[in-house]
């Protein structure tokens, strides 16, 4: 008779665990202490790493090849890196604005955003731009609420 796998089983208790008892086994499972962030997140690495050390990691290869594809894209800047890809619109979308009585239409580039035929690398610059005050770029256009997502 075959053995179970008791790993998804364990993947999916992950949902019910206490916030307390995720930082616990992140402890254990990580040899450190947890990071600050979200439930959800510690919830995604806790489950990846259960999976890696049950079941083997990525090869070298794998991870060389990641890191190469990703230098592709950033260019080997870290601060692109960090931002998230999947919140970015899709280039070639027009972001529309009224701002003090004026239409105010941007296009999403594959290097960041273009408003008047000038381009800009972050949408927060663009919103300065068009309304030369500080403003978060997510938020002027609606792309972002102003309060946290909790």
């Amino acid at each position: 008779m075959a053995k179970l796998d008791p790993i998804p089983a364990r993947l999916a208790a992950l949902k019910d665990t206490t916030t307390v008892d995720l930082k616990r086994q992140w402890r254990e499972l990580f040899d450190s202490a947890p990071p600050p962030y979200n439930r959800r997140y510690l919830e995604s690495r806790l489950a990846y790493r259960i999976q890696e050390l049950a079941y083997g990691g990525l090869k070298s290869e794998s991870v060389s090849r990641l890191e190469r594809l990703g230098d592709e894209l950033d260019g080997g800047d870290r601060k692109k890196s960090r931002t998230r890809t999947d919140l970015m619109p899709i280039a070639g979308t027009r972001l529309i604005r009224e701002w003090q009585g004026t239409e105010q239409v941007v296009t999403v580039t594959l290097n960041g955003f273009e408003w008047q035929g000038r381009p800009y690398k972050s949408i927060s610059a663009l919103a300065r731009a068009i309304t030369g005050t500080q403003w978060n770029g997510w938020v002027f256009f609606g792309l972002k609420n102003h309060r946290s997502r909790e």
